[in-house]
């Protein structure tokens, strides 16, 4: 059975948000472990005291590793430039035997039909995701013919943030990204990666934030 130090300390691991707090030293225990406490004594079955929550998170606090770095963007000297896409749309399929001719079906008849349009095609290990331009919808429909539709979300804004080819090198990149969007309340809906390129995908109602937060990261 868990204590409630593991307890405590599977809980803030779980959250980035209240791990960095306690390595800056921001976060006020006393009133984390009121607010823990609900939760510590439904997941554990029992009783638990405020004083023993402090003293588990206090400990827990003194493990992490302190940061002694300056808080910045990590990704402000080596960001490139950031490109929008608006009106996309993501097809989500069951990957299956037929997958693989799909996939050339589609990237064929997009080329000859909407050659300016953009698509991508991401194969998982159970699935496939289709992204592309409103007018390719049709295309995607034809090519996956007979396929099975998992999820399919429309209206969607990509914003491509354009990397220097070093930037595979500087640790936390992509957390610096999303941990911001985090702060500000801003889903992603997809992300997709290349060497150089991180396109987030987003609601509408969502891009004009997102481009603020990423506006002021390549400009800092």
């Amino acid at each position: 059975m868990l204590s409630i130090a593991n307890k405590v300390e599977q809980i803030v691991s779980e959250s980035p948000f209240l791990m960095e707090g306690m390595q800056l030293g921001l976060i006020n225990l006393s009133e984390l472990a009121r607010q823990l406490r609900p939760q510590l004594e439904s997941d554990l079955w029992k009783p638990v005291g405020q004083a023993a929550v402090v003293m588990a998170l206090r400990r827990f606090s003194e493990r992490l590793p302190a940061k002694t770095q300056p808080i910045r963007p990590v990704l402000a000297p080596r960001m490139g430039e950031i490109t929008t896409r608006t009106d996309l749309t993501i097809f989500t399929y069951r990957l299956g035997e037929r997958s693989n001719e799909c996939q050339k079906t589609l990237l064929a008849l997009a080329e000859e039909r909407h050659p300016s349009m953009f698509v991508s095609v991401t194969r998982g290990v159970h699935e496939v995701l289709v992204v592309c331009s409103r007018p390719l919808t049709h295309v995607v429909e034809d090519a996956f013919y007979g396929e099975r539709l998992l999820a399919r979300v429309e209206n969607l804004t990509g914003l491509t943030l354009r990397l220097h080819a070093d930037t595979h090198h500087t640790p936390g990149v992509y957390h610096a990204v999303l941990k911001k969007l985090a702060w500000e309340k801003i889903s992603v809906v997809n992300m997709q990666c290349t060497y150089t390129e991180l396109t987030l995908l987003l609601e509408q109602s969502q891009t004009a934030p997102a481009f603020s937060v990423l506006s002021q990261m390549v400009t800092h």
